[in-house]
């Protein structure tokens, strides 16, 4: 279940880290089904209710975002293939609605890129088609228990940055971040008001020992000022960027 409405707060400690409250706990939790298939939707509510949940479905885009922005669903289980609004969009939609909701793609396509795309946009998990019950329960289980667990929070000045639901809040409310915008946000955050250099950035958000001479780096800040405001992040010349004081 996601956090709407929580009250962030100061952390009240000597690191920007602190462990903030836990989700409601997951064997309580719902979980919204989209799929426009009904021989599917029927499958896997009736395989995830027989094991003890309890299961909303939409046939549709628009009813699964209307319902998905109803907050409550501990986890969203969501279509990638739908015929009125392709699921990248209906993923980005409920994210902007609920952000930090849980959200499991399913997919006939095996497209890496694809999968990496979901991910990047804040999917949790993504899953194949075919796959088995046991495995989708298995992952279910595992998503609904990452949504019960504490999450840290870390906070400097007005921006706080929440790592369990991906999300950050300059002060005009809280906006969902891809895991490369949290990655990199995170790194200026531990630097306080410090530079960190691109080579830094690349190193600790891409996991890129050397200069791949392209402009990754660039292109995920301008993304962050766009969010979170043009002011938050200056730029060092000759060194990098840093957290405006």
């Amino acid at each position: 279940m996601t956090a709407a409405g929580q009250d962030y707060g100061p952390t009240g400690s000597g690191s920007p880290w602190a462990v903030g409250p836990a989700c409601p706990a997951a064997g309580t939790a719902r979980i919204l089904l989209i799929d426009d298939e009904p021989g599917v939707r029927s499958f896997i509510s009736r395989a995830l209710e027989q094991v003890g949940y309890q299961v909303d479905v939409a046939g549709d885009a628009a009813d699964g975002v209307r319902r998905a922005a109803s907050g409550g669903y501990g986890l969203v289980i969501l279509d990638l293939v739908m015929p009125d609004l392709d699921g990248r969009a209906v993923l980005t939609s409920i994210l902007r609605l609920q952000p930090g909701q849980e959200i499991l793609m399913l997919s006939c396509t095996t497209d890496v890129e694809a999968k990496v795309e979901c991910l990047d946009l804040g999917a949790r998990d993504y899953l194949t088609k075919p796959f088995s019950l046991a495995e989708l329960i298995a992952r279910v289980r595992a998503r609904l228990r990452a949504g019960g667990q504490p999450h840290e929070v870390m906070q400097i000045g007005e921006l706080v940055l929440d790592a369990g639901r991906l999300v950050a809040d300059s002060g005009g409310g809280p906006v969902p971040l891809t895991r490369l915008e949290f990655l990199l946000l995170r790194a200026l955050m531990e630097r306080g008001g410090g530079a960190v250099t691109k080579s830094e950035l690349l190193a600790s958000v891409w996991g890129i020992d050397f200069d791949p001479g392209s402009n990754i780096v660039d292109v995920c800040i301008r993304r962050l000022r766009a969010k979170l405001g043009f002011g938050l992040i200056e730029t060092v010349r000759g060194e990098g960027y840093r957290l405006a004081s």
